[in-house]
C-alpha cells in the first residue's frame, strides 16, 4: 500500500490525538496510533481503553484500503519537525515497515495489524441525542472544566453533567466547595436525559472543538457517548451512577448583592492572596456601603493585607470569608466587565453571576463560605 499526504497536516492530527494516549497503557498496541486508508482518505485513531478519537487527513493519492499501527512515539518523533512538504508511506504488511519518503530523505518504522487493536463499544440504537454549536460546547466546557473535582469515593464529580430536559440544557461542575452552572435555554430535549462526560474527554474536546456554530451532535445511553465533530468522532465511556441534586445547594433569597468590577476585584485577590495563611488561603470580604474591604491574614509568619475598592451594595454590613484561590478561578472565567455577587448570611453560599449574560443562558458560580473570627 503507498499513500501520500500533507507533512504538518499529519503532524497537527497526530499531536492532537497523542493527547489520549497514556503514558502506560494496559496493552501494548493502545501506545499506537490506527492509519487505516479509505477512498482516498486516512483515518487516524488514539485510544487509551476508555476513550477513542478518530480525525481524517485527505490523502493526495493512496492505491489501496488498508489499515496498520504504529508507535506513537516513532512517528511523533519522526513527523514534528517537518517544513510543509509531501510525505508518502509505503506500506509493506509482508516485514511489517513502513517506509516514509520526504523531499530530503527517508526512514523506515515498524508496524503491527490492527486487527488487534480494541474497537470501541457503541452505543445504543435508542440512544439520546443532543445537537449543540461547536462554540456553545467549547465555552461551557472551558467554564466548567476547573469546577470538576478529583474524588475516588465519589466518581460522579469528577466530570461535567449535561443535563437536557424540554426546558433547556444545564451544564454543571462541582467538587462540593464550588458549583458552575450553565442552563442554555435554546437547546431543548422532548425526552428528560443526563449524562457524566469524565474530565479526560472533556479537556480534548477543550482544545480540539471549533469556535464557531458548526454542530456537535452528542449521542449517548447509559454508558458511553459518541461525538461527531469537526469531521472528528470520540467514542468515550461516561461516569456511571447519579449525580447529586445540585440545584437543592443553590441558595435563594440572597438579599445582599454586591455589584463590582471583575477585573478589579480579581486584581486585588490576587495581590492579597500571597499574605494569607498557607493552608487555609482564606481572604475575609467586609461588605459596607459602598466599600468592599479585603483582608488576608498569616499570624505564624506576622503577615497581614488589607485591600478597598469601591462596590454597589445596598445589604446589612457584613463579613463572610471565601478561599482566595477558588474565588480566583471563578472570577477567571468569566468574561463580563461586572459581577453580581449575591449573599444571604456569612455560614451560606456565595453565587457570582455576571451582570450581563445573553437571553439564551444563564450562568451562575457558587462558592461556599469559610469560618472567620470576628
Amino acid at each position: 500500500m503507498r499513500f501520500t499526504l500533507s507533512s504538518t497536516a499529519l503532524s497537527s492530527k497526530l499531536s492532537a490525538l497523542s493527547r489520549v494516549i497514556n503514558s502506560k497503557n494496559p496493552i501494548a498496541i493502545l501506545g499506537h496510533f490506527v492509519f487505516r486508508t479509505e477512498n482516498n482518505v486516512l483515518h487516524l485513531t488514539a485510544s487509551d481503553g476508555e476513550i477513542w478519537l478518530s480525525t481524517p487527513i485527505e490523502l493526495t493519492e493512496c492505491d489501496a484500503n488498508d489499515s496498520f499501527t504504529i508507535d506513537s512515539h516513532y512517528i511523533l518523533d519522526a513527523v514534528k519537525g517537518f517544513s510543509e512538504q509531501p510525505i508518502t508511506f509505503d506500506v509493506n504488511k509482508s516485514d511489517n515497515t513502513a517506509k516514509v519518503t520526504y523531499l530530503n530523505g527517508q526512514f523506515a518504522l515498524p508496524i503491527e495489524s490492527a486487527d488487534n487493536f480494541p474497537q470501541p463499544q457503541g452505543v445504543d440504537d435508542n440512544a439520546h441525542e443532543i445537537v449543540i454549536k461547536s462554540s456553545q460546547l467549547s465555552e461551557n466546557i472551558n467554564r466548567t472544566i476547573f469546577a470538576t473535582a478529583q474524588e475516588e469515593l465519589r466518581p460522579v464529580m469528577n466530570g461535567i453533567y449535561f443535563d437536557a430536559s424540554h426546558e433547556c440544557l444545564t451544564v454543571v461542575a462541582s467538587d462540593g466547595h464550588k458549583l458552575v452552572r450553565n442552563r442554555l435555554f435554546s437547546i431543548k430535549t422532548e425526552q428528560p436525559a443526563a449524562f457524566i462526560l469524565p474530565k479526560k474527554p472533556a479537556s480534548l474536546l477543550k482544545n480540539m472543538l471549533l469556535k464557531d456554530d458548526s454542530e456537535v451532535v452528542m449521542r449517548f445511553d447509559d454508558r458511553n457517548a459518541l461525538i461527531l465533530f469537526n469531521d472528528s468522532t470520540m467514542n468515550c465511556r461516561l461516569i456511571e451512577g447519579r449525580y447529586p441534586n445540585y440545584n437543592s445547594v443553590i441558595p435563594q433569597n440572597n438579599t445582599n448583592e454586591v455589584v463590582v468590577d471583575r477585573e478589579g476585584l480579581l486584581a486585588a485577590i490576587k495581590r492579597v492572596q500571597p499574605f494569607s495563611n498557607d493552608a487555609s488561603n482564606l481572604i475575609r470580604f467586609h461588605i459596607e456601603g459602598g466599600i468592599l474591604q479585603l483582608d488576608a491574614e498569616d499570624f505564624d509568619f506576622n503577615k497581614t493585607a488589607t485591600e478597598r475598592m469601591a462596590c454597589e451594595y445596598n445589604g446589612r454590613p457584613m463579613s463572610i470569608g471565601f478561599k482566595g484561590s477558588v474565588f480566583v478561578e471563578v472570577l477567571s472565567n468569566f468574561d463580563c466587565q461586572e459581577v453580581n455577587i449575591q449573599l444571604a448570611d456569612p455560614s451560606r453560599a456565595g453565587l457570582v453571576v455576571p451582570m450581563e449574560q445573553s437571553e439564551d443562558q444563564d450562568v451562575l458560580m457558587l462558592m461556599m463560605p469559610m469560618l472567620i473570627n470576628d
